[in-house]
Parts: C-alpha cells; sequence; structure tokens
C-alpha cells in the first residue's frame, strides 16, 4: 500500500517538486517500507524522534528537519542532518554554523516564512528574512548555506486562501533569491503537506512535505 501511494503522488509530482516523506511518530518499519519504495528524504519534526531512528536505517537517507527547532538541540543532528527547514532566527542560524563547524560540514538550510492565518505557527516575517539576508553577521557563517523557503499554509478548507498563501510566499522566495551571497543560493521552496501539496505545486512549490497521505494517521 505505502509502495502504491508513494508512486502514486511521484507521479502527481511529476518531477517538478520533491517529495519529503513525513515520519513522525512512525515506527522504523514503515520508514524501512517507505525507502524500499524509493523514499530517500525523510522529514520529521522531533530532533528526539529523528537521532533514534536514522542510525537504524540505510545510511543514503536524507533527513530533514522540518519542525520547530531549539537551539539546545542542534548539536544532536549536526552530524548528519541534510536540510533544516525550520530556521526561523539568527541565533538558531548561528548554533547550526557552530555545530556544523565541529564536523566539518556545511548545513543546507531553509528560513521559514510565517504565511499562516494562525497565532499557533512559527517562522519570519517577510521583511525580518530580508533583513537576515542582508545582515552582515551572515558572513561569519561559513558552515551554513540558506538555499530557500519554507511555509505552512493555513489549515482550511478554503482552497483560495491557501493558494494566496502559497502564491505570496513564492513572490517572496523571487524577490529574496535576487540576493547573493557565498553563503546565500535560494533554489529550494517547500510548501505543501498531504491536503494542499497540488496546491503547491501549481504554486512554484520544489518540495512537499507529505506524511498522512502516505502512512495514514498519526499513531
Amino acid at each position: 500500500m505505502i509502495a502504491d501511494t508513494i508512486h502514486s503522488i511521484e507521479q502527481q509530482l511529476a518531477g517538478k517538486a520533491k517529495l519529503i516523506a513525513v515520519t513522525k511518530t512512525k515506527p522504523v518499519t514503515l520508514l524501512q517500507e517507505a525507502y524500499d519504495a524509493g523514499c530517500r528524504r525523510f522529514g520529521e519534526n522531533k530532533v528526539q524522534e529523528m537521532v533514534e531512528k536514522q542510525p537504524q536505517l540505510p545510511i543514503d537517507i536524507e533527513w530533514h528537519l522540518i519542525g520547530h527547532l531549539q537551539t539546545n538541540k542542534v548539536k544532536y543532528i549536526a552530524p548528519f542532518v541534510a536540510l533544516i527547514q525550520s530556521i526561523d532566527s539568527l541565533k538558531l542560524l548561528q548554533e547550526v554554523n557552530k555545530q556544523a563547524a565541529r564536523y566539518n560540514r556545511v548545513i543546507d538550510c531553509l528560513l521559514q516564512i510565517h504565511i499562516a492565518d494562525e497565532e499557533t505557527k512559527f517562522g519570519l516575517s517577510p521583511e525580518e528574512a530580508e533583513i537576515l539576508l542582508n545582515t552582515p553577521e551572515l558572513d561569519d557563517l561559513q558552515h551554513i548555506r540558506l538555499i530557500g523557503l519554507m511555509g505552512l499554509a493555513t489549515n482550511t478548507d478554503d482552497e483560495e486562501q491557501i493558494r494566496r498563501e502559497f502564491r505570496g510566499l513564492k513572490q517572496l522566495f523571487d524577490q529574496l533569491a535576487e540576493i547573493k551571497r557565498f553563503n546565500v543560493a535560494f533554489q529550494e521552496l517547500s510548501m505543501g503537506m498531504s491536503g494542499d501539496y497540488q496546491i503547491a505545486v501549481e504554486e512554484g512549490s520544489t518540495m512537499v512535505r507529505v506524511g498522512s497521505a502516505i502512512f495514514g494517521s498519526r499513531f
């Protein structure tokens, strides 16, 4: 079943966007099933879960941290994380740089932008993102690379609102992509989840984060 679903989603994406299988709360057996079906990018919300699962699965998996990240947890994922999608402050970026340097790595990151009409979502405003990308302090960060943006749409049945939010994020992405620095090279726009990834792809997403549509509801 998982294999059929993954192949179906991949066909819908038609090479326009990368599939990130969101594996939070799922057992390693299901992750292995997704891997065997061709998935190589797994997204976890919590550091502890990612750290527990990573050694039990094949080494060529790209691990994406997609949930809110506290600075004191960065050290646990720094040796292996492929992409941190939820950068929401310069302080967090500086900690990622510090921990990446310990392993002589450059860690790719996305800035999380607050686009939802909800109080509970994390993320930078468009103005804050632009300030961060232009701050002189970025010059000191040799071990990170900012490669794009991530956003979560409002949890609503109003598809037009979702489309507006995604379209606005794509416009911001295009605007900020003009900023060129040695550690800023925009190429990825992560937006869209199980309920709205098709709209997201239509609006320019290059990465979709799909969990329940692959694995079913959370345990």
